[in-house]
């Protein structure tokens, strides 16, 4: 957990300058829902997509917060904030990303999706257990 504010902290106040010019930030954003199966098979590959609202037009997928801890697996979307005064504020509109979970181990994995935090500044999760089955 202290891992994720960490990370929160530094990618709310990181910019970049890409070669070609362009600006942009890093930001986190909340999990609106997951489509994940509800049992998994040892050795196999699963596609896990994570819902999330796209505040923006200059909000872009960049890659998966993603982080291990026994059987806990902790996620959220980091997405590019592009610094561009032609972006247009969007309202309810849902993005999609998806990545691919390799089973390991036998048990049960735990999956933590970031929703944001609470008034206290306490990271908030949808947490979804997925027993492996043989």
């Amino acid at each position: 957990m202290k891992k994720l504010a960490v990370f929160c902290l530094l990618v709310l106040s990181f910019a970049c300058n890409v070669d070609d010019g362009v600006n942009y930030s890093l930001d986190l954003l909340p999990v609106e829902s997951v489509d994940i199966p509800e049992t998994f098979q040892l050795g196999e590959t699963y596609p896990i997509t994570i819902s999330y609202f796209k505040p923006s037009t200059c909000y872009s997928f960049k890659e998966f917060y993603y982080t291990r801890e026994n059987n806990e697996r902790t996620v959220a979307p980091i997405t590019y904030v592009f610094d561009r005064t032609d972006c247009t504020t969007l309202e309810n509109v849902l993005a999609e990303a998806t990545f691919n979970f390799i089973v390991t181990s036998n048990g049960s994995y735990i999956f933590k999706f970031w929703q944001g935090e609470d008034t206290q500044g306490n990271a908030q999760y949808l947490t979804i257990e997925v027993p492996v089955i043989e």
